[in-house]
């Protein structure tokens, strides 16, 4: 065994020591570590300064308790979370997620994956990521905006323009952003960017919406040119029906090609004459009802219990949108029976590790998360830069953007791809262009 993967394996173990129970965790940064060794034949300086420990240790890690009150009168607390992992190369940058299932593991397997994610994007941001156990669903507007307020009266002494910006995430739409930034303001004056995904009216970017949708099919198009293919005409599998799933089927449709997924925590609709997102996004956003009900207003439309993954039909595309780890071994393999060339992701982390070799297995172009889905943490960034100008920018100029930066997401990608000689792993690309740009920053900083 070599001395670089030996250094590999030991930091490996003492993540596993420290951590034991972390699997989130462990699954997220044992995957990039594995795909760094020829980085580290070619660069002896990282194993000397012992660099990977330092990238998989958070420079800090906060947990505090959300009290709040239901309209019920009864008295509840949440956990909350900010894990701020790494900030070589700008202010901690990361959305806040707001779900039952929560958890330091989750949130550090988050932070993790937005440092490189981050990296890419080629802004000047690190990587942070946060939230609570807290669910927003069925909860009153007025029981969700207590809840906000609680946990930035906590959250507030940890953030602030120049160190930390968060974001939205799952749970985390415009309703959340405008009280979280409410309870800020009050506390700590108007900072106009110390959120991101704030509405139009009080500092938001055009286009932050649609970004991470939009920016997954950008990429996914670049992917699909360098193989001398084109997305018109493809046909795509999406699960997921918030707005990551949304506006990556209406882009998709924009540029030719038929959607005919989409799904939720109890099933999914499949419409072989393609998904219309305006009905999704009216009963998803709008309404804030189940997917099954676009079944009721389509009659091309057919609802199913269970996970889209399990829908044996044929297809060009696989744009998992939802959440982590929703495809496992045996559905990858169906969709390598299905004949989907492609497969890019739109959630964090959505195919488990044995998926992941699935894919390699059968051929299937695979674009990771930290690269499909950087839409929107790149228009939150030009949404700092449009705050920092005291400007609004077009929907034009910011989706302009947009694609440059998912465009160059690819093309990093693919440069690392060819320099080590990886055969279109294009996951192994990813992680080694977001890792280079970090890890340079961090050795000229020092010891920190």
């Amino acid at each position: 065994m070599s001395k670089v993967k030996e250094y590999i394996n030991s930091v490996k173990d003492d993540i596993q020591r420290r951590d034991p129970n972390q699997t989130e965790f462990q699954e997220a940064a044992f995957a990039v570590l594995d795909s760094l060794e020829p980085v580290l034949e070619a660069n002896p300086q990282y194993v000397s300064s012992n660099l990977l420990a330092r990238l998989v240790e958070p420079e800090r890690v906060i947990q505090f308790r959300v009290p709040w009150e239901s309209d019920d009168g009864k008295f509840n607390v949440n956990r909350g979370f900010r894990v701020q992992f790494n900030s070589a190369i700008g202010p901690y940058k990361g959305g806040l997620r707001l779900h039952p299932t929560v958890n330091l593991s989750i949130v550090k397997f988050l932070g993790f994956e937005q440092i490189l994610k981050n990296s890419l994007t080629g802004l000047p941001i690190g990587g942070a990521k946060g939230g609570s156990d807290f669910d927003p669903k069925g909860k009153s507007d007025a029981e969700v905006m207590r809840f906000c307020q609680s946990f930035m009266t906590e959250l507030q002494r940890h953030i602030g323009p120049d160190l930390d910006i968060p974001a939205g995430d799952i749970g985390v739409g415009g309703r959340e952003i405008g009280y979280l930034f409410g309870a800020y303001k009050r506390l700590r004056g108007y900072q106009n960017g110390v959120l991101t995904g704030k509405g139009l009216t009080f500092g938001g970017s055009l286009a932050r919406t649609e970004a991470t949708g939009f920016g997954l099919i950008y990429y996914t198009d670049a992917l699909i040119k360098a193989q001398d293919d084109v997305l018109a005409g493809k046909t795509i599998k999406v699960s997921g029906a918030g707005n990551v799933a949304i506006y990556a089927i209406q882009k998709a449709h924009e540029l030719g090609a038929k959607v005919v997924t989409v799904s939720d925590s109890n099933g999914y609709i499949y419409d072989p004459k393609g998904i219309d997102y305006t009905i999704v996004r009216r009963i998803k956003e709008v309404e804030r009802g189940r997917i099954k009900e676009y079944a009721d207003q389509v009659p091309s439309a057919e609802y199913h219990d269970g996970s889209v993954w399990d829908l044996d039909i044929n297809y060009d595309v696989a744009l998992p949108c939802a959440t982590q780890n929703e495809i496992n071994e045996e559905q990858a393999e169906l969709i390598a029976k299905d004949g989907a060339k492609y497969i890019c992701e739109g959630a964090n982390m959505p195919s488990n590790a044995a998926a992941i070799v699935v894919y390699k297995k059968n051929d299937i172009l695979y674009g990771p998360g930290k690269a499909a889905n950087a839409g929107g943490v790149a228009v939150s960034a030009l949404e700092m830069s449009q705050n920092s100008e005291r400007l609004s920018w077009t929907f034009e100029k910011v989706d302009n953007y947009l694609k440059e930066i998912m465009a160059d997401i690819f093309a990093q990608s693919e440069t690392a791809v060819k320099k080590y000689n990886l055969d279109k792993d294009y996951q192994a690309g990813a992680n080694i262009a977001g890792f280079e740009k970090v890890a340079e920053a961090m050795l000229a900083q020092g010891l920190i």
